[in-house]
């Protein structure tokens, strides 16, 4: 077989590192408004809480809110942003602990999940303390419009969570209303991240509207990405089990591609595998060979790189600067993480 050698030269990866340097002082105030936040007589709650918003990552979603802030030109010495970036993230990690409850998980960011460690119950309560502690930041800012936003988004993302488990296991759910779920669970928290840092600067209304559109679009790719690489990704970089929303029988674009696209025996197969969840040794590489015969991850890969487009379109109105580029290449890294 002829091997194919591009003519391009090595392509640089994208990366997020820098936005995270522009903004690193930001986010070390985050860091420190984490920890002072998280405090409480109750020693389980911190001990819980720091498993999960201490196990890394990159905060992508309040690096956001700063970032934002920042490109509209925030410059006051106050601590809204910092606020509203601790306020983004909790209400990011609440989810994460209510979401592994129910989705049964045991690893995330490669660490065993709070479920599996200190049971259903603690999980669930320590992200309620999370939601309650993101209620007095938001109120802490003082703008009754951010709250607004921030509150809406809350609601937005429990009404994405169970149209999820509504759809979950149904093979005939429409790409439309797997779309509906990923904006809801997923983007709208972008979108939010995004828009209030704009507002906390005293942006422009039009920047106000770009930013949430970068935020939408960015978390729309985002999910695709995170939903391709359970079928096609590998475990010890992606900090989870490959395979989960199988497992789970959890409705993504690439199964839902591959069942409309496959003849009468493979959707027999997903059938049994998904909405009977009768799986087998072996179903979940049947599961990924046929999603690469019917192109359905690289479909799935083919969309995000569409939403990042327009995310990367929203930030057309602002002056060129090194942090609308990191800005930019931070939609790259997001579709471009799994190589």
């Amino acid at each position: 077989m002829a091997t194919v050698v591009s003519l391009e030269g090595k392509r640089k990866a994208p990366s997020l590192e820098p936005l995270l340097s522009l903004c690193a002082e930001d986010m070390a105030r985050v860091d420190r408004e984490i920890v002072a936040r998280m405090r409480s007589p109750i020693a389980l709650i911190p001990e819980l809480a720091n498993h999960l918003v201490g196990a890394g990552g990159k905060r992508m979603r309040p690096l956001l809110t700063v970032a934002a802030a920042r490109l509209c030109g925030y410059d006051a010495d106050d601590d809204r942003h910092v606020k509203l970036a601790t306020c983004v993230e909790f209400i990011h990690s609440a989810t994460l602990l209510h979401d592994d409850v129910v989705d049964v998980s045991a690893l995330r960011r490669g660490k065993p999940t709070a479920n599996s460690v200190w049971g259903d119950k603690a999980s669930v309560l320590v992200g309620d303390f999370l939601f309650t502690r993101s209620f007095e930041l938001m109120v802490d800012v003082g703008s009754l419009e951010i709250l607004r936003i921030l509150c809406n988004a809350s609601s937005t993302i429990a009404e994405g969570e169970v149209l999820q488990l509504v759809t979950q296991r149904d093979i005939s759910t429409p790409e439309a209303t797997y779309l509906e779920v990923i904006k809801a669970k997923t983007a709208r928290l972008f979108a939010a991240a995004s828009e209030v840092g704009a507002m906390v600067a005293g942006c422009k209304p039009a920047e106000r509207v770009a930013l949430e559109s970068f935020g939408m679009n960015l978390g729309i790719a985002f999910q695709l990405v995170d939903d391709a690489l359970d079928y096609a990704g590998r475990e010890a970089k992606l900090g989870k089990t490959v395979g989960d929303d199988f497992r789970e029988g959890k409705i993504t674009l690439p199964v839902i591609l591959s069942f409309l696209r496959g003849r009468a025996v493979e959707r027999e197969f997903w059938k049994r595998t998904i909405e009977k969840l009768d799986q087998q040794p072996g179903d979940l590489e049947q599961a990924q060979g046929l999603i690469e015969r019917h192109n359905a991850v690289s479909d799935t890969f083919e969309r995000a790189r569409h939403y990042g487009a327009m995310a990367r379109d929203a930030l057309g109105l602002f002056a060129d600067t090194p942090l609308k580029a990191a800005m930019l290449e931070a939609v790259d890294f997001a579709i471009d993480r799994a190589h």
